[in-house]
């Protein structure tokens, strides 16, 4: 019941729409001061047929707009008043957790998500911790300590590393100056296919 109704209100603002496409054409047309014979030797397409898209007496389709948005110089959402693109920058405020400074990257909560972080400079003993999950890091600026595992590996600017956070790990400041990073982290264990540089290159 629900999907049918779901279904109608779809169709419904699918008419809505083409419904005012003739309008929107014969509104561009007159700005332009284009005539429709003019168009119709620019487009192809018969004067008749263009004034009954303008009417709405003739369902419009990419095969007319096309050629029509192509003549008046126009991208096609402008003529099918496609909503806008809402601003794509985040604009989340930084959180402070522990002395480090996390800016989050993605909008939506859970599945993959991306931090830009900045770590103090500060000498801090490794804890290092397991939990679900698979995390990528990518070093902007300065030097980060990572400990993971058996290893304990430093990662300069424009290093990376990914490990499953199921094996024990930690990274913070070497204690020589601040670090910025990159974190993409996964909860449940999404892998970002980015390999770390080999320590040496």
């Amino acid at each position: 019941m629900s999907e049918e109704g779901g279904d109608d209100h779809s169709d419904d603002h699918m008419d809505t729409v083409l419904a005012e496409v003739g309008p929107r054409l014969r509104r561009i047309r007159k700005e332009r001061g284009a005539t429709l014979a003019g168009l119709s030797g620019a487009t192809g397409i018969s004067v008749s047929t263009l004034s009954r898209l303008e009417s709405g007496l003739r369902r419009p389709s990419l095969e007319l707009l096309l050629p029509i948005a192509r003549a008046h110089g126009v991208a096609l959402d402008e003529l099918v008043g496609a909503p806008p693109v809402r601003d794509p920058r985040v604009r989340a405020q930084p959180v402070v957790r522990h002395g480090r400074t996390h800016w989050p990257l993605t909008r939506r909560p859970g599945g993959l998500q991306a931090f830009k972080v900045l770590e103090p400079r500060r000498a801090r003993e490794p804890d290092p911790r397991t939990h679900e999950g698979y995390e990528w890091l990518y070093v902007l600026s300065g030097r980060l300590r990572l400990v993971l595992g058996e290893h304990d590996v430093v990662l300069s600017a424009g290093e990376a590393a990914e490990f499953d956070t199921r094996v024990p790990h930690w990274f913070g400041s070497t204690g020589e100056g601040p670090v910025e990073f990159l974190s993409l982290f996964g909860p449940q264990g999404e892998r970002m296919h980015v390999r770390a540089r080999p320590a040496g290159t």
